[in-house]
């Protein structure tokens, strides 16, 4: 199964070598059924064939600890990438925000602009390997996006963006917690449940889209800047987290069974797209927050 983001189409590690994805089988017997460990993956079989340390762990249904070789995707790497993609967004924003007065034409730029990393993001997942051009071209416009909304929205709602990078920060820490302290197990049951849900939300969010745009829906409908538009982001907010709980766990799977290096970019590219997606929805709950005061 792959990880899967707000896009539901960001495919998982790469499928030539085998990475097909996170790991979503029960914990007990870890190394049976994962994609890493198997024996048709090249990267799975060359770093632990003399191993004894590491036939032991797989022995004992433990993940084994990726070599120290070069090549080989790394925590550092991940973060190094990530760090890149988000920073790209950041400037993107930055720049959007200082250059683009609030207009007409600025938000045109911005519906343009979310198209065009909607397209790039779209390539880029019906690639069989990364390409950091395309994934730093998605957040350069994502940051332009962001930046023209973001202004939008202080403009009504004075400190509204900074408050939802705020949340945003908290929420990904209180996931990050809950995942490193077991609290949450990423199993083919959870991640099917939770897809579920996922599917069925942005299905019925398009329909509202659809129902507002001809007149049958008015303020919003279920996106209105009131109580259901309040309940219906809450939602939005715990998806992402249930996506960031899929991404750590590609990226657990990844550096223990010893993915390509490169595949770092995939792994920031899932996390930028997460964090963007619980950003926006961040941003409107404070503005309905705001309203209602």
């Amino acid at each position: 199964m792959r990880s899967s983001n707000p896009v539901f189409s960001r495919r998982g590690f790469s499928r030539d070598n085998g990475y097909a994805g996170f790991n979503t089988a029960p914990q007990a017997g870890y190394a049976q059924g994962n994609p890493y460990a198997q024996g048709g993956n090249p990267y799975a079989q060359n770093p632990y064939a003399n191993n004894p340390y590491a036939q032991q762990d797989l022995q004992q249904g433990a993940p084994p600890q990726a070599p120290a070789t070069t090549g080989r995707m790394t925590m550092d790497d991940v973060v190094m990438r990530s760090g890149m993609t988000l920073g790209t967004v950041a400037v993107g924003a930055v720049l959007a925000w200082a250059l683009l007065p609030i207009s007409a034409t600025s938000y045109g730029l911005a519906i343009g602009s979310a198209i065009i990393a909607f397209v790039l993001a779209m390539i880029q997942s019906f690639k069989r390997t990364p390409v950091p051009a395309l994934i730093l071209g998605y957040a350069a416009f994502e940051g332009v996006f962001l930046g023209v909304i973001s202004e939008m929205y202080n403009s009504q709602w004075s400190g509204a963006p900074f408050q939802a990078v705020l949340g945003t920060l908290a929420v990904s820490a209180a996931t990050l917690l809950v995942y490193k302290a077991g609290w949450i197990r990423v199993t083919a049951r959870y991640a099917r449940i939770g897809m579920a849900i996922a599917i069925a939300f942005v299905l019925v969010m398009a329909v509202n889209l659809l129902l507002v745009a001809f007149g049958v829906a008015d303020n919003g409908g279920l996106r209105s800047f009131g109580p259901l538009g309040a309940i219906v982001g809450i939602i939005a907010i715990l998806l992402g987290a249930f996506f960031l709980t899929l991404d750590f766990k590609q990226i657990e799977d990844g550096i223990a069974y010893g993915a390509p290096k490169n595949e770092a970019w995939l792994a920031a590219f899932g996390l930028t797209m997460t964090l963007v997606w619980i950003y926006v929805e961040m941003l409107r709950l404070v503005a309905i927050f705001s309203s209602n005061d």
